[in-house]
């Protein structure tokens, strides 16, 4: 057949390929497509397309119109259906093979992981200028806030009735105001991380422990491990803060007693992040935080990342910055994908790879 020929450049593929008969039963699939249905060759081969991608579904459709009309037809930004899978966007090619015009050449191209890697650098360039604003801040405004508070307790010392009420506020808020100066100043901190290997089960273990005995302590946990799992390469104190942080957003937007945070890991191939120098990191590492509560405001979704932008009437629009900050220090991706009653924080972090010692 023909994709014999080719069965190098067949199993590089980075998108999922398969070819069909006229048909419409799969023949050929490589490594990719099997990802994407999450089964092996040989549980597709001899089966129709349809099985897999439901039979009503544009994907099907754009097959069959290829195989009605003998010629390729490429569908853009459609719904990918994938049968017990949520819907993912992509562009699809569909083209025959031969002469005889007897095997269709089927390519799938997810355009969601693009979309939201560009997402994800913008992010990143947002935490970059509350970096820079960070020292900026803790400088500036230090240094009056401590006059401010100074001169409040003092007022309180000599103050009767109304004015000591008035002398109390004005301390409490400048405290306030130093612990927001508090947060920022943690984006001031450009010290290189020193990567090592880290357990990132540990790290989830060490941070639902620490969420169920406090904050989250009302809220069922579910874990879904990959067992297989190969350490990250990081640090293990920021790490934890991130998803500390994770999971106290997740336990805040649930309802108490019926509120579920599921955290969940997996390796998944395929996902790389372009680096200066012309180098490309492999992002396999796949962990995350998924909880039932009422979903961030689809007016928010795209800039949840963004500093001082915030949902709740109390917060501050920092902790999901910093996330990204620590994450994109450790060569890594944030995203996140909400609905009602679903949202889900993805983490893509590298593996561990021991430096070789030349002597």
């Amino acid at each position: 057949m023909t994709y014999n020929t080719y069965e190098n450049i067949w199993g590089a593929l980075p998108f999922p390929a398969f070819v069909l008969g006229s048909d419409c039963k799969i023949l050929h699939v490589n490594a990719s497509a099997e990802q994407l249905i999450a089964t092996s060759q040989k549980q597709m081969i001899s089966k129709d397309i349809a099985n897999f991608f439901h039979e009503n579904s544009i994907l099907v459709s754009t097959v069959k119109q290829a195989i009605k009309d003998t010629g390729s037809v490429t569908q853009y930004n459609i719904d990918v259906a994938v049968v017990g899978k949520p819907l993912i966007c992509g562009n699809v090619y569909v083209s025959f093979l031969n002469p005889t015009q007897t095997e269709l050449l089927m390519v799938v191209q997810p355009t969601g992981v693009a979309q939201k890697m560009s997402q994800s650098l913008t992010n990143l360039s947002a935490a970059r200028s509350v970096t820079a604003m960070a020292a900026m801040l803790a400088h500036e405004i230090r240094n009056p806030l401590a006059g401010i508070s100074g001169a409040a307790q003092l007022l309180a010392m000599n103050a009767k009735g109304e004015d000591i009420e008035l002398a109390e506020m004005i301390e409490q808020e400048a405290k306030r105001i130093g612990q927001l100066v508090d947060r920022v100043e943690h984006f001031g901190d450009q010290r290189p991380m020193e990567a090592k290997p880290v357990n990132i089960h540990d790290i989830l273990d060490r941070a639902q422990r620490a969420a169920m005995a406090g904050y989250a302590a009302d809220v069922s946990f579910s874990v879904e491990y990959d067992p297989s799992l190969p350490d990250a390469s990081g640090d293990a104190d920021q790490l934890l803060q991130v998803f500390q942080n994770l999971i106290k957003n997740a336990a805040e937007a649930v309802s108490k007693n019926r509120g579920v945070i599921k955290l969940r890991t997996s390796y998944n191939s395929g996902v790389k992040l372009a680096m200066q120098g012309n180098r490309t990191q492999n992002l396999p590492l796949l962990i995350e935080v998924i909880d039932n509560g009422i979903g961030i405001p689809e007016l928010l979704i795209g800039e949840v990342f963004d500093p001082f932008v915030t949902s709740k009437s109390n917060g501050t629009g920092l902790g999901l910055p910093l996330v990204s900050k620590i994450i994109a220090a450790h060569g890594g991706l944030v995203e996140c994908a909400s609905t009602t009653g679903k949202t889900v924080f993805s983490v893509r972090l590298p593996v561990w790879r021991a430096k070789k010692e030349f002597g």
